[in-house]
């Protein structure tokens, strides 16, 4: 059984599995108690911490968010470096520095894209505060971004940004494991920023001109498969720290050689194999299907190390896959093997009220 299936719908074995979810409740909250007293200690890293992370176990978007964070520092003179766990990496010893051309399956395939398009230094660990060392003792950073670390309480942050997916928000509201909460929805009210993800194709109800989430719906919004009202801890009101990031498509790349792109409508009506190996790859296929490519779907778990016999069909089809799936897949890769880059865009009104939180 696919957790989508327990978590997005109603299933009886949600209800179940309630108890365990009281409980890891009950230790979320003594945990977050204990650093709040002074119980456990919570370090200051001597540079300011910017945390992008989310309150649901899953993909909502967080690296798309840090590139672009990344780049606007850059614009508005700082030297950021970026941190991460290195999650799916196995590498023996951390933390670990990370370069264009590091080795997915030791420090992770997402630290590697990091690497690879942010211009920045990177480095991983699961322990963050070390990642933080390694990274101020070996480049000149003077700003640090956490990609994913909401709920990693032993390093003190300056910003917390949560990032919420605006179709599945918050699944069944439950707590894991009968739900994808790692911490209550009222936990976005404690926060700096709230970003929500939509695709430039999808309009945005909730999206006004200035950038701001914000409804004047009055009937239920559709959250997973549970309708309920917008409340106080929804998104789904007006909300001066909310925040809407539009994605962008970008030209194909060629998986063993970025130097070569086509663009994604020159592939309408034709057949191709799609493949994703991400936490809700989804919107990654209607992308697709939206731009007129009619697709085979191979779907992988998230952090999947690759081998060739998953990305290898028996035609001469086309392969379109993730970029994050691309940086694991390309040494396996061939010329019919290409990958769908995004682009983050955010509304002014955001990286101005960063810098003045900044100052």
């Amino acid at each position: 059984m696919k957790f989508d299936n327990l978590w997005y719908d109603k299933h009886p074995l949600a209800l179940a599995l309630a108890p365990l979810s009281w409980l890891f409740c009950v230790i979320v909250g003594v945990r977050r108690l204990a650093y709040k007293q002074g119980l456990l200690t919570r370090h200051h890293a001597p540079v300011p911490v910017i945390v992008v992370g989310n309150i649901t176990v899953g993909g909502t978007g967080k690296t798309p968010l840090v590139l672009w964070l990344a780049q606007f520092l850059k614009q508005h003179g700082f030297k950021p470096g970026i941190i991460s766990r290195g999650y799916g990496g196995r590498a023996k010893k951390w933390p670990q520095l990370v370069h264009a051309n590091s080795e997915p399956h030791l420090v992770g395939d997402e630290p590697v894209l990091l690497a690879r398009h942010s211009g920045c230094p990177v480095a991983v660990a699961p322990h963050r505060l070390k990642a933080v060392q390694s990274l101020l003792e070996n480049n000149d950073c003077n700003l640090i971004i956490s990609d994913d670390g909401l709920q990693h309480y032993a390093l003190h942050r300056e910003i917390e940004i949560a990032v919420v997916d605006e179709i599945r928000r918050y699944g069944n509201r439950r707590s894991l494991p009968a739900g994808p909460l790692r911490e209550p929805v009222s936990r976005l009210e404690e926060v700096d920023f709230i970003v929500t993800k939509s695709r430039k194709s999808q309009a945005n109800p909730l999206l006004n001109e200035t950038g701001f989430i914000t409804t004047t719906n009055r009937y239920p919004v559709k959250l997973g498969s549970t309708d309920t009202m917008p409340s106080r801890d929804s998104i789904c009101r007006i909300h001066p720290k909310a925040f809407s990031m539009l994605y962008y498509t970008k030209p194909l790349r060629r998986v063993i050689d970025d130097n070569v792109s086509q663009p994604l409508p020159t592939l309408r009506d034709h057949t191709v194999h799609a493949i994703a190996g991400i936490g809700h790859p989804a919107p990654f296929f209607n992308c697709l299907r939206e731009n007129g490519l009619k697709l085979h779907c191979h779907e992988f778990p998230d952090h999947h190390h690759y081998c060739q016999t998953d990305i290898q069909f028996d035609d001469n089809l086309p392969v379109i896959m993730t970029e994050k799936d691309a940086v694991k897949c390309k040494p396996i890769a061939g010329p019919q093997h290409w990958y769908l880059p995004i682009e983050a865009r955010l509304p002014a009104r955001f990286g101005e009220r960063l810098l003045e939180l900044l100052s």
